[in-house]
């Protein structure tokens, strides 16, 4: 059994395997051959932050102290992110599908429109699609907006409910964005209250359905790619249920629908596929794919 040594931290191939099965296991996220390196790097720098000498000592750690597991899975799972990362979904979402969805319900009443940000991190997303929603959508103040905002890391969602950025996180919101919806404060910029009610954030495993109602759009972004492909065909169908005829999914740049049985519409803006859910009559249509600018 071959070992990989870091400073005195011993992992063997076995140990490193038996972490990697404890976690899928638990939360379905699989972390396979693609990202092995990246894995063994990030359980290696959590035995040193641990001051432990042995993979059986943070297996052990982990199955006793649901707090040891969690703090590995954070490590694992929480990336870089930054307001508007993608700034071509952004312009999908506010030139397209905000427009839509502002003619389909502004006679409604209650006039409630619901997002989920799915695997939302410590928050930049839900928050770059409520400020895209203040500036955006005509007479915003009047509408019920809910956003739902879930993560399987409980210091994300610390950080999240905090609402304070700084430096590249918020890199990419205009002066405009800033002035109308931050307060500076000790430590960076905190998005302001007015923003803040609109999001709910939530502990959620998505590989353990929880029932949240019906939902006008999903922001799934590099998320699916930590799934295995039948549990990823699982999420894109529950996806497709959540979603109200005529909502929106948004996936990350690399993550493709095409090959599974559900029938989203995917329309092709600019660099940007969205997946569309039709609307009864349009059933029967072919899946469409439209090209155009958003």
């Amino acid at each position: 059994m071959s070992e990989r040594q870091g400073l005195g931290h011993r992992l063997s191939e076995h140990e490193l395997s038996e972490i990697r099965m404890l976690i899928e296991e638990r939360t379905g996220i699989c972390f396979d051959e693609s990202r092995e390196r990246f894995f063994s790097t990030r359980v290696h720098e959590h035995l040193r932050a641990k001051g432990l000498s042995r993979g059986t000592d943070l297996l052990r750690a982990m199955r006793k102290s649901n707090v040891e597991y969690e703090a590995l899975l954070e490590r694992l799972l929480t990336q870089e992110t930054s307001f508007f990362r993608y700034p071509g979904v952004y312009e999908a979402f506010e030139k397209r599908v905000l427009p839509e969805l502002h003619v389909k319900k502004f006679w409604k009443n209650p006039r409630t429109l619901r997002i989920w940000s799915a695997g939302c991190s410590t928050g930049e997303e839900p928050y770059s699609i409520a400020i895209t929603i203040a500036d955006s959508l005509s007479f915003a103040d009047s509408w019920n907006v809910e956003i739902l905002a879930t993560d399987i890391g409980r210091q994300a969602l610390k950080h999240a409910e905090h609402a304070i950025y700084t430096g590249r996180s918020i890199a990419g919101v205009t002066e405009r964005q800033l002035a109308n919806h931050f307060s500076a404060v000790e430590g960076g910029q905190q998005v302001k209250p007015r923003l803040r009610k609109m999001v709910s954030f939530a502990l959620m495993n998505l590989a353990s359905p929880v029932y949240i109602g019906r939902m006008d759009g999903i922001f799934c972004m590099n998320v699916l790619i930590y799934f295995s492909e039948e549990r990823r065909r699982a999420l894109v169908q529950r996806f497709y249920e959540t979603l109200e005829p005529g909502g929106y999914l948004f996936l990350g740049h690399s993550e493709s629908i095409s090959k599974m049985p559900v029938k989203f519409q995917a329309i092709v803006l600019n660099d940007c596929i969205l997946y569309r859910k039709p609307i009864a009559d349009e059933l029967l249509k072919p899946e469409l794919v439209t090209e155009g600018r958003a």
